[in-house]
């Protein structure tokens, strides 16, 4: 059976055993099951009830990564993004009057044309444009905006004022000197060479920060799962075809499309698994994965799904193939029935881990030519437009737009490939129809 395993998923060959993968995967669903309690949090602010929701969380986490794992072979969890709830709870629901069941919808029809993208290898010719400059600056720009949301989460930045938009937060309380304490032992753990680093530091921070008060520890372990009937199948499809929803829906499409490409290339550069070109070698597979589970995410209820940055945790982990991706699926499985336990797991303790991931995937800021203004301009502006607008498909889109335009007054614009022109002009629609509120 375990001779079986390892040759499916192609130990050997990856340079990785039973027990580093079994570590990767927990570490990389210890570090994304915030999202168990943060997704419907979100959604509840577009009137999507709290508990459907986490179970429609928990199930699409569950069928996205199994898929992941077992038929693209990838150590990358899948999940609901953050940035599409938002946008669908603030502005799509809230900001714009629409009813989630419409944005919904779209969610469903965007998944519906990434499978067909995908499966006329459209997608890929698309991803294949994207220049290596391009492809590196979105592992840089994602370790960035990694690292702002773990020290936001755990106190260490705050939000200022007008004038100043962040500021220190106070470093003597409590709270943040858990979280310092879980940043300086994972720290530790990796000079020493600690295998498990990240995923010991995450759970020693947690029961520091129960044993001080900090995060109070669960009050029950176990408890059957909530049902998700409220809000499964409950898309209104009238409304999302409207003309007026139209910039909805291709604001959706375009958010959940750079967000899926900039993941999948960026995690892949940290963990090695991009080619001499800066291709990932079959990404159909995972790209296909993401457009099943994201018309899944819509019919039980919930928002955009695809791979998750901090999969790069259980990388770092050593996680190197699709077993990974099965233990988290079977982690979340289990999260099912012990979801009160796991969703107790404060952000002091897994914020830390998000900034370490930051830290580690600044490597590829190496490849990028800073010699050569347009592959430095475009590239930069992923980086920085990622980290300060607290949106990925900002930034992607923002390098979209400017590798072409940077090209073209150089006078080398035969270096963009027909399918960034393309791609240029989705971003630029992106910016037009965005619903800036």
């Amino acid at each position: 059976m375990l001779t079986a395993i390892s040759r499916y998923f192609g130990f050997a060959r990856a340079g990785t055993s039973f027990t580093r993968e079994i570590v990767a995967g927990i570490t990389t669903f210890v570090t994304m099951s915030y999202i168990i309690v943060v997704n419907p949090a979100i959604l509840k602010t577009a009137n999507i009830p709290v508990e459907a929701s986490m179970m429609a969380t928990i199930v699409t986490a569950i069928v996205g990564t199994l898929l992941m794992g077992i038929y693209a072979n990838r150590p990358f969890a899948v999940a609901p993004y953050m940035g599409e709830n938002a946008f669908i709870a603030y502005t799509v629901v809230l900001g714009l009057g629409y009813t989630w069941q419409a944005a919904l919808a779209a969610v469903f029809l965007g998944g519906v044309l990434f499978f067909l993208l995908t499966i006329f290898r459209l997608r890929q010719w698309l991803v294949d444009a994207v220049p290596s400059g391009l492809r590196y600056s979105f592992a840089v720009g994602i370790g960035l905006f990694l690292t702002f949301i773990g020290l936001n989460q755990t106190g260490i930045v705050m939000l200022g004022s007008a004038g100043a938009p962040v500021r220190t937060g106070h470093l003597t309380a409590v709270p943040v000197l858990v979280a310092i304490f879980g940043f300086l032992l994972i720290a530790v753990l990796m000079i020493r060479r600690f295998p498990a680093a990240i995923l010991v530091g995450i759970l020693a921070t947690a029961f520091l920060a129960f044993a001080t008060g900090v995060a109070a520890p669960p009050k029950t372990w176990v408890g059957l799962p909530p049902s998700f009937s409220p809000i499964l199948l409950k898309l209104d499809f009238h409304s999302a075809l409207s003309w007026g929803f139209f910039p909805v829906v291709l604001t959706i499409f375009i958010m959940a499309f750079v967000d899926t490409m900039g993941t999948l290339i960026g995690v892949s550069a940290r963990a090695g698994f991009l080619d001499e070109r800066g291709n990932l070698p079959h990404i159909e597979r995972p790209m296909l994965v993401d457009a099943v589970s994201t018309s899944f995410a819509a019919l039980v209820g919930t928002s955009t799904a695809g791979a998750y940055i901090e999969s790069a945790t259980g990388i770092e982990a050593g996680g190197r193939t699709g077993f990974t991706s099965v233990i988290t699926a079977l982690c979340f499985v289990v999260a099912l029935f012990f979801a009160p336990f796991v969703t107790s797991v404060p952000p002091q303790a897994y914020g830390p881990a998000l900034i370490v991931v930051g830290l580690l995937m600044l490597a590829p800021i190496t490849k990028i030519q800073f010699d050569d203004f347009t592959e430095l301009i475009p590239a930069f502006a992923v980086v920085a437009l990622m980290s300060f607008t607290y949106n990925i498909g900002v930034g992607i889109t923002a390098g979209f737009v400017l590798y072409p335009f940077c090209k073209l007054v150089s006078g080398r614009r035969r270096e963009v490939k027909p399918g960034l022109w393309v791609l240029a002009v989705l971003s630029l629609l992106f910016f037009v129809f965005y619903p800036y509120t």
